[in-house]
């Protein structure tokens, strides 16, 4: 009727004749979802401005722990603890496009081989692996990275790492196909936690391919892993608590020559005040005159941190 009539009398005159509030009049339905739109970022009164990633980032870090089920509100109050001013509203949108409220659940096919014995005595490289997650802060990005370590429990050496914003089922999956190419993991017993990277049905289903064994520590029991829990306290204390790194790169850099200076350098007293290095290496010449002890001066691959090692004359096998 208004649209009849428009262009002989005033819309407002003609919405008044017709009892219609103007405002229905001209409302036009939005084609986007409903509500006010998240702002970009979020003041935290220790770090200024950051933006929604970060925050993001944080609430995977606290829900990350094996127990927690918090909910937006709970994570609302751990938020402001960590020094952010944000309301239960926002946080509410940021979980929910990250898929982080409560309802998701992890599911794994098939038993976990969960430790039998806490403490592990290996004979020999390669007998042994053990891998674990830390997180790495980054002051001029002030944001947390992930890092993945895995270590050779005889020697203490660091196998690889992997640097990372955010760490994958695919990123464990590559990493233990380097692995394989490297040294040869068949019969190789892994333990590790219960992390969902690590419980990933397609995780297990390679290293079940692969003929290694997988183990799992039992929950909230760190002790069980205790060889690379050491190693990640030693980065801790020698490396993140010294030095305040301005972003990604820098970082990556410092954790790549940490893990040289660790390899090949520093005496570990567990072991008899040799290196992690000399004690690989002490094997394998004694199990093999030719092998060739690796180059601890080689650099790392692109996105990981720990020295190349040169093949020996049994394409990096193990030697029994």
């Amino acid at each position: 009727m208004v649209e009849a009539f428009k262009g002989k009398a005033p819309v407002s005159h003609l919405c008044h004749w017709l009892q219609l509030a103007t405002s229905s009049y001209y409302y036009r339905p939005g084609t986007g979802k409903r509500g006010a739109k998240l702002s970009t970022h979020t003041l935290n009164t220790k770090n200024g401005l950051v933006t929604n990633q970060h925050v993001v980032n944080d609430i995977r870090i606290a829900l990350n722990r094996e127990y927690c089920l918090y909910g937006y509100r709970t994570i609302t109050d751990d938020l402001h603890d960590m020094g952010y001013v944000i309301n239960h509203k926002k946080v509410y949108g940021l979980m929910n496009r990250a898929n982080l409220l409560l309802g998701k659940i992890i599911r794994t096919k098939g038993k976990r081989r969960f430790v039998q014995h806490r403490k592990i005595i290996a004979q020999h490289p390669m007998e042994y692996i053990c891998l674990d997650i830390k997180y790495i802060w980054v002051t001029g990005e002030r944001r947390n990275y992930f890092l993945l370590s895995i270590m050779d429990v005889y020697s203490r050496r660091i196998l690889e790492q992997i640097f990372k914003e955010s760490i994958r089922k695919t990123d464990v999956i590559n990493l233990f196909s380097r692995i394989n190419i490297r040294y040869g993991i068949k019969g190789v017993i892994v333990r590790n936690d219960n992390g969902s990277q690590f419980i990933a049905n397609d995780v297990k289903a390679y290293l079940k391919l692969m003929e290694a064994e997988q183990e799992f520590t039992h929950i909230a029991t760190p002790e069980e892993n205790a060889y690379i829990e050491a190693f990640h306290s030693i980065l801790q204390r020698e490396l993140v608590d010294r030095f305040e790194f301005e972003n990604f790169y820098q970082a990556k850099l410092n954790i790549e020559s940490h893990c040289l200076w660790y390899n090949n350098e520093r005496k570990h007293v567990k072991l008899g005040r040799i290196t992690p290095a000399e004690k690989w290496n002490a094997f394998y010449l004694l199990n093999n005159p030719n092998y060739l002890i690796f180059d601890s001066s080689v650099q790392a691959d692109v996105g990981s941190a720990g020295e190349q090692p040169a093949r020996n004359k049994t394409d990096g096998r193990k030697c029994h």
